[in-house]
C-alpha cells in the first residue's frame, strides 16, 4: 500500500512508525505467532500421519511376503509327504537325475514354483550341509526362509534361473561407491521338507523355491494390495521393491523414460540405516526420480545376515502440495487482515503524528548546526501544541546558553592541554628516575653481596684446599682406598671457586674488562669446538657448521669464547641420546643497513617449556642440567649485554633449542 510504504521509508524511529507498531503490534505479534504454531504444529501432525500410513504399508506388504514364503513352504512340504511322491521314489532305482523328474516337473508347475529338486539324504550329503534350510529339512525339520543363490547354482538348477537374476546396476544418484556392473545372484524363497520311504527311513530332502529377481507378478501383486486404488489420497501414487543388497531386482518404480527402475540403487543413507545397522526406515527418501514416504526394512536369509530390503512408499508430492495451499490461504488472510488495520490505523494517526514530525525536523536541523531552526506555529490547539511553542522558548534559552558555555570550554581546554603536557613530563621524569634509582640499588646490593660471599666463601675454601694438600702429602700412599673421595672433594672446592668467580665477574665487570680485540667468527667456533671436543666423543653427537658471515667484531675474545662454549656445552647436555649440534654465522643487518654479527648454537634436544624460557637468565636457575652451577647463561648475558648486544633463545617442547647471541661491530659507550 502506498500509505504505509512511506511510512517505512520515514525510519524505524519516526513517531509515525511508533504510533503504527502501537496500533498494530497486538495483531501483529498474534497472527504470525498463531500462523507459526497453526504451520509448526500441521507439518508435524501431516509427517506422522504419513509416517504412520507407510508403516503400516510396510507391515501389510510383510504379511503378505510371510504369506507367499509360508504357502511356498506348505507347498513343499505337502509334496514331500504325499504318496505320489514316495511311490516314485520307490521306483526311482537311485536314477542321478534325482527321484521321479516327471512328477516333480508337473509339480513345479502346478505349485508355480521355479525350482524343485530333490536330494538324496546319502549321495549328496554335502549340498545339504550348503544352506540351513536344507540342513534342518535333513535333520527332520522342514524349514523355509529367504536365500541369496549365486549365478552358478541358479544355472545348476535352471539356466533361465541364472538369466533371469541377472541385471545391469544402473549409476543412481548418492548411492554407496560400488564398482559393479551387473548383478548376477538371484532372491529366492527357498523351502525344503524330509522325505521319508514306505519304511519311515529318511530318503531324501524335497527343495522348492521362486525367484524374486524380474519377478513382477509378485511385486505387482505386492503393490495392488498395499495400495488398491482409492487408497491414496490428492493423486498421490504407490510403489513396492524387493532390494537385493541395495540394487533393485523387482520393482514398479519407474524411470525417466518409463521403465522399470530396475537395476537402480537405494541411497547411501538407507543402505547404512537398513542394510548396515539393521534399522527400519520409515522417513521421506529420493527413489529414482522423486520423493516418496518411504518404509524399508531388511530382509534376513536363513543364515541371519542382512541380504535385501523390502519397500513401499508413495509420492510426497501431492501431500507437500496441499500444505503449500493450506499455507498459502493463511498467510493470505494473514497479509490482508494486516493491510485493513494498517490502513486504519494510518489514518487514525495521522491527526497525531503530523506536529511531532515538525519537532523532529527542527530538531534534525539543529543537529546539523542550524542554531535558529524553530518549530513555529501548529494548527494543533491541544497538548501537542502547547508542547511546540514550549520547545521552541528552550531552544532559545539553550542557544544563549550554549554560547557561553562554548567560550568557557575554549579557555578550558587550553588550561588542560597545558597542564597535561606538564604532568606527563613530569611523570615521564619520575619513572625514568625510578628505574635508574631502582638499578643502581640492586646494582649496589648485588656487589656487596657478592663481596660479601666471596669473602666469606673463600677463607673457608682455602682452609679445605691447604688441609686436603696436608692429608695427600702427610698419608702419601695410605690416602689410595679413598682417593676417588679424596678427588670428588677437591672437585666440589674447585666448583666452589667457579661459581664464586661468576658472582664476581658479573657483579664488578670492570675489574674483568680484558683487552679488545676484532675477533673473527670462524676462527672463534672452530677455537671453541677443540676445547668441547672431548665432549662431543661421549655421544653421537653430529656437527653442523653454517658459517655464513665473515665480518668481525671488537670484543674481549675470552669472554666471547667463554659465552660460546657454554652455549655449546648446554646444547650438547641437552642431548644425552645424540642429536645434531647446529653452529652458525650470520650478518646481522637491520633497515638494509649492517649492524654486526649473529652467532647460533642449536641443539636437537627436548626443547624447553615457556616457564622454563622465562626462567633461563635468572641466576641459579639450570633447567634441569645435572651438576650445573645456574651461573653460565646469567654470566654469559651479563658479558654480552655489555658489548651492547643480546642474547635471544627459540625453543618448543619437542622441538630442539636455538640461542643467538647478537655482537655489534664495535661496544656501545657505557
Amino acid at each position: 500500500m502506498p500509505g504505509l510504504g512511506r511510512v517505512a521509508a520515514s525510519g524505524r524511529r519516526s513517531i509515525r512508525v511508533r504510533l503504527l507498531l502501537l496500533a498494530l503490534l497486538p495483531l501483529g505479534i498474534v497472527l504470525p505467532v498463531l500462523l507459526a504454531v497453526l504451520t509448526t504444529w500441521g507439518d508435524d501432525y501431516l509427517n506422522r500421519l504419513l509416517i504412520a500410513k507407510v508403516r503400516a504399508d510396510l507391515a501389510v506388504a510383510h504379511g503378505y511376503f510371510e504369506r507367499v514364503t509360508e504357502s511356498v513352504g506348505s507347498s513343499v512340504e505337502g509334496l514331500a509327504g504325499s504318496a505320489r511322491l514316495a511311490n516314485a521314489l520307490a521306483h526311482s532305482l537311485g536314477a542321478p537325475d534325482g527321484a521321479a523328474p516327471e512328477l516333480l516337473a508337473g509339480a513345479r508347475a502346478g505349485m508355480k514354483l521355479d525350482f524343485l529338486y530333490f536330494l538324496d539324504v546319502d549321495r549328496d550329503a554335502a549340498a545339504l550341509a550348503d544352506w540351513p534350510v536344507l540342513a534342518g529339512a535333513g535333520a527332520g525339520r522342514a524349514r523355509t526362509g529367504t536365500d541369496v543363490m549365486s549365478a552358478e547354482q541358479l544355472r545348476l538348477l535352471d539356466p533361465r534361473l541364472a538369466e533371469q537374476a541377472r541385471t545391469a546396476i544402473l549409476a543412481t544418484a548418492n548411492a554407496t561407491p560400488d564398482d559393479r556392473a551387473s548383478e548376477e545372484r538371484g532372491l529366492v524363497i527357498h523351502a525344503a521338507a524330509p522325505v521319508y520311504d514306505a519304511a519311515g527311513r529318511l530318503r531324501g530332502v524335497l527343495a522348492g523355491g521362486v525367484l524374486l529377481n524380474k519377478n513382477l507378478e509378485f511385486i505387482d501383486r505386492v503393490n495392488e494390495i498395499v495400495y488398491p486404488d482409492g487408497a491414496l489420497l490428492l493423486g498421490s501414487r504407490g510403489t513396492a521393491t524387493l532390494f537385493l543388497g541395495d540394487v533393485r531386482v523387482a520393482t514398479n518404480v519407474r524411470l525417466f523414460e518409463g521403465g522399470r527402475a530396475i537395476g537402480t540403487r537405494v541411497s547411501a543413507a538407507v543402505h547404512r540405516a537398513v542394510l548396515d545397522e539393521g534399522q527400519t526406515w520409515l522417513d521421506r527418501a529420493f527413489v529414482v526420480t522423486d520423493w516418496y514416504v518411504s518404509g524399508y526394512e531388511p530382509l534376513v536369509d536363513s543364515h541371519g545376515r542382512r541380504v535385501g530390503m523390502l519397500y513401499v512408499g508413495f509420492l510426497e508430492a501431492p501431500f507437500a502440495a496441499a500444505r503449500r495451499g493450506a499455507l498459502a490461504v493463511v498467510v493470505g488472510l494473514f497479509v490482508l487482515a494486516m493491510a485493513v488495520a494498517g490502513v486504519f490505523a494510518f489514518f487514525w494517526a495521522r491527526r497525531v503524528f503530523r506536529p511531532i514530525e515538525r519537532m523532529h525536523a527542527t530538531m534534525h536541523a539543529i543537529e546539523q548546526d542550524d542554531a535558529g531552526a524553530r518549530v513555529g506555529a501548529v494548527a494543533s490547539r491541544d497538548e501537542l501544541g502547547e508542547l511546540a511553542a514550549h520547545f521552541d522558548r528552550l531552544l532559545d534559552r539553550l542557544q544563549a546558553q550554549a554560547a557561553s558555555l562554548k567560550r568557557w570550554g575554549e579557555a578550558l581546554d587550553a588550561e588542560v592541554a597545558k597542564r597535561t603536557a606538564e604532568l606527563e613530563q613530569a611523570v615521564a621524569d619520575l619513572k625514568a628516575a625510578q628505574s635508574q634509582l631502582v638499578m643502581n640499588e640492586k646494582l649496589a646490593a648485588i656487589g656487596q653481596l657478592t663481596a660479601g660471599v666471596a669473602h666469606e666463601i673463600n677463607n673457608p675454601v682455602a682452609v679445605i684446599q691447604g688441609n686436603l694438600d696436608v692429608l695427600r702429602d702427610i698419608l702419601g700412599t695410605a690416602a689410595e682406598p679413598v682417593e676417588p673421595e679424596v678427588r670428588l672433594i677437591q672437585e666440589q672446592v674447585h666448583r666452589i671457586r667457579l661459581i664464586v668467580a661468576k658472582l664476581l665477574q658479573f657483579a664488578r665487570p670492570q675489574d674483568y674488562v680484558g683487552y679488545l680485540e676484532p675477533v673473527a667468527p670462524a676462527a672463534l667456533i672452530q677455537d671453541s669446538l677443540v676445547l668441547v671436543g672431548h665432549l662431543l666423543k661421549r655421544g653421537t653427537i653430529a656437527v653442523e657448521q653454517h658459517l655464513d658471515s665473515v665480518r668481525n667484531v671488537l670484543c674481549n675474545r675470552n669472554e666471547l669464547q667463554q659465552v660460546l662454549i657454554n652455549l655449546m656445552v648446554n646444547a650438547i647436555q641437552a642431548m644425552p641420546d645424540g642429536g645434531v649440534l647446529t653452529l652458525a654465522a650470520e650478518d646481522w643487518d637491520e633497515s638494509d643497513m649492517p649492524v654486526g654479527l649473529r652467532l647460533v648454537v642449536a641443539d636437537t634436544g627436548p626443547g624447553l617449556t615457556p616457564a622454563e624460557r622465562e626462567r633461563l637468565f635468572k641466576p641459579f636457575y639450570t633447567a634441569r642440567k645435572p651438576g650445573g652451577t645456574g651461573l653460565g647463561l646469567w654470566v654469559s648475558l651479563s658479558l654480552v649485554e655489555r658489548y651492547g648486544g643480546r642474547i635471544t633463545v627459540d625453543s618448543a617442547p619437542g622441538a630442539g633449542s636455538r640461542f643467538s647471541v647478537w655482537l655489534r661491530f664495535e661496544p656501545l659507550a657505557p
